[in-house]
């Protein structure tokens, strides 16, 4: 028997169900003898638990699949895709990005709306309506994505500090699930990338990665033995301020030798020698051999080489992904990357760590927040 949680028509699902939902919702459609092994669970719990699932509408059986040898085949579950929706929400300054997901993470509505202020209640009420205008009823939870420092406590995720934004303190999770009747949460931009590309943009077998956004600024998201770990303080993955030497664009904290010095896109511009916002100019004098801009981007990838090469210090990861809007210096100066991970790994050979670039649009950013609601509601 399933109640449905507050403020939503999501069932309360037990720990062991949930983690029947996690492997399908992850590795797909499963036999149901594989799903037992997985789980460590006997054909009869299995059997239990997924009844309990499909009445609740969640999951559903499928065809029988060969197993290989010469048993018989066995019958496979999958998840319900349409069984429930998230929305997920990315803001920046300028503007309000939204997509509603399936439970595949697969956009079934998308809108960007222009941010006319700034100012905290009419951002929620503009979440709020734009979730509404959708016309999909059965969204469920929502996610918000933002370049900051968000911190989890009794009341919620609360937005602590966001530069682009002009926002202290605020208690967002809890003001839009007041504005809309479903659970929030908050999640700083990149931790919503890492979320979404472990759950989505792999095959699944990665225990630990650590995944990159660059494009205004620098961030990194943490994965460890299957689990986003945002940080005490949700400041994990802080890298850009890590200091490399040379001379590059003076940051916020009035440096000139940091990775935000180097890798941003703003920092590129600068160090291209071409004006806020000509990003595309100083790609273009790069490819043409232009001698400034050439230096910008092998800069930039001499800086986005050694974060990389310090998370695998620190962490081992089995897999690195670097995506964003700003991650042309791969192209243009991939020796520049390998030859500052070699320069600044503390042991081990540059090609042991498996780097991947996985295929980027603005859009991940607030499916990533579509999926962090889809985590926090399957682990509570």
């Amino acid at each position: 028997m399933h109640t449905m949680t507050p403020s939503s028509r999501w069932p309360a699902v037990p720990d062991t169900e949930r983690r029947v939902l996690l492997e399908l919702l992850v590795h797909g459609a499963l036999p149901r003898v594989r799903i037992a092994e997985r789980l460590s669970l006997s054909r009869t719990s299995l059997s239990r638990i997924a009844r309990g699932l499909i009445e609740a509408g969640l999951i559903a059986e499928g065809e029988s699949v060969p197993l290989g040898g010469r048993g018989r085949p066995a019958e496979s579950l999958h998840l319900r895709h349409d069984a429930a929706h998230f929305a997920g929400v990315k803001l920046t300054a300028e503007t309000m990005y939204l997509e509603v997901t399936d439970l595949r993470a697969q956009p079934v509505a998308e809108v960007a709306v222009p941010l006319r202020s700034r100012e905290v209640p009419d951002v929620v009420t503009l979440i709020a309506d734009s979730i509404r205008q959708t016309g999909v009823s059965d969204v469920v939870g929502i996610g918000i994505a933002v370049a900051g420092d968000v911190r989890s406590t009794a009341e919620g995720t609360v937005l602590r500090h966001s530069n682009f934004l002009g926002w202290d303190a605020v208690p967002l999770s809890g003001l839009v699930s007041e504005a809309t009747g479903m659970p929030a949460t908050v999640v700083n931009d990149v931790h919503a990338l890492a979320g979404a590309h472990h759950w989505f943009g792999t095959d699944g077998s990665h225990r630990s990665m650590v995944v990159f956004g660059v494009g205004a600024g620098i961030g990194s998201g943490v994965v460890i033995d299957g689990m986003l770990h945002p940080g005490a303080h949700g400041r994990a993955g802080r890298v850009g301020h890590t200091r490399i030497g040379g001379q590059g664009r003076r940051c916020e904290n009035g440096h000139l030798d940091c990775v935000h010095s180097f890798v941003t896109i703003p920092a590129t511009e600068h160090n291209a020698g071409v004006g806020r916002g000509e990003y595309a100019l100083a790609l273009e004098r790069a490819r043409a051999g232009e001698e400034t801009a050439v230096r910008a981007f092998q800069d930039a990838a001499r800086a986005l080489g050694a974060v990389v090469a310090d998370a695998v210090n620190a962490f081992d990861p089995e897999a690195v992904a670097v995506m964003g809007e700003g991650v042309d210096m791969l192209d243009l100066a991939p020796g520049h990357v390998h030859q500052a991970m070699a320069e600044f790994l503390e042991q081990g050979d540059v090609e042991d760590v498996l780097v991947q670039r996985p295929l980027f649009t603005f859009g991940l950013y607030a499916r990533g927040a579509a999926v962090a609601a889809m985590r926090e509601l399957l682990s509570s």
